[in-house]
């Protein structure tokens, strides 16, 4: 009960598996002595950002001596950073829906061949805000694509594929309650449209290249917010699929950086948005901390 789902009847045949962007081997690594205790999963972009966040949780847990140092798991590759303390593994995945969906894969086989149960994962990261002010801190509902349909489309074989991208309701909730809880910012809930694209993608008027005016911008994401899109980023649709797919509870906890209606730049002062980062993780360290009854 509560076990990692690998839905590819492929993987029973291969007898070592090693996972190339993690550097990490079954041949080579002990997974459920490495890994067998995790219950909670974090993956954000950066590198850094998810150093941090092992930081701010062991800190938060009383896990280890303050200041303590975190090595990277995958020290032996560039692609992705992975540091661990007790329960908590945290992951960076990159930009875009490439480079998370290549991390998920060999994140949830990790998990799978770890034997671990149930576990939670949460997408901890950066966004665009429609309508909400900025340093508002979005708890995704469901992930919708450019046309504000709650799915992926994947060309597999040469031919589409469409994935549901809802996320766990009650993990969802449960978020919101710790918001709640907190009172040190505001906490919504609602859509967020993944794209395919930072400029063209997300209606920008800044990019290299532009073929639309002003006006047809602004009309689309008004019309985003009326399909009940709270904020843009480019990696929860295929995040919310994959944990759909493997049986994993998984939320997307994230900060807008600004208000879309408003303008494209960020020009927030770099010490505030520094602010605003760690919102989503004080968000998760005390759902974190209240799942594991430190409160």
């Amino acid at each position: 009960e509560g076990a990692v789902h690998v839905p590819n009847p492929h993987l029973e045949k291969i007898k070592e598996d090693f996972l190339y962007h993690f550097a990490l081997g079954t041949a080579t690594h002990d997974f459920p002595a490495l890994f067998g205790d995790v219950k909670f999963v974090c993956v954000g972009g950066s590198p850094s950002r998810m150093k941090n966040f092992i930081s701010f949780i062991a800190e938060d847990l009383g896990i280890g001596s303050p200041g303590g140092d975190h090595p990277n798991i995958c020290a032996g590759t560039d692609r992705y950073a992975m540091y661990k303390v007790g329960p908590v593994l945290s992951v960076s995945h990159g930009m875009g829906i490439p480079s998370i969906a290549i991390m998920l894969h060999e994140l949830i086989k990790l998990l799978h061949y770890a034997k671990c149960s149930n576990v939670i994962i949460v997408r901890i990261g950066t966004s665009g805000g429609i309508g909400l002010e900025p340093g508002s801190v979005v708890v995704t509902r469901q992930s919708v694509d450019a046309t504000f349909k709650p799915q992926l489309e994947q060309v597999i074989l040469g031919k589409p594929v469409f994935r549901n991208t809802v996320l766990d309701k009650e993990l969802a909730e449960e978020l919101m309650e710790c918001g709640k809880e907190l009172k040190q910012f505001n906490t919504v809930t609602g859509n967020t449209m993944c794209t395919l694209d930072f400029y063209e993608g997300q209606a920008r008027l800044d990019g290299a290249i532009c073929s639309y005016s002003e006006d047809e911008k602004l009309q689309y994401l008004k019309s985003a917010y009326e399909a009940g899109v709270r904020n843009i980023e480019m990696e929860s649709s295929v995040f919310a699929a994959m944990c759909n797919l493997s049986g994993l509870r998984g939320a997307v906890v994230c900060v807008t950086l600004l208000n879309r209606l408003e303008g494209d730049q960020i020009t927030t002062p770099h010490e505030v948005l520094k602010e605003y980062q760690t919102r989503p993780q004080k968000l998760v360290g005390h759902f974190i901390k209240k799942h594991l009854g430190k409160q």
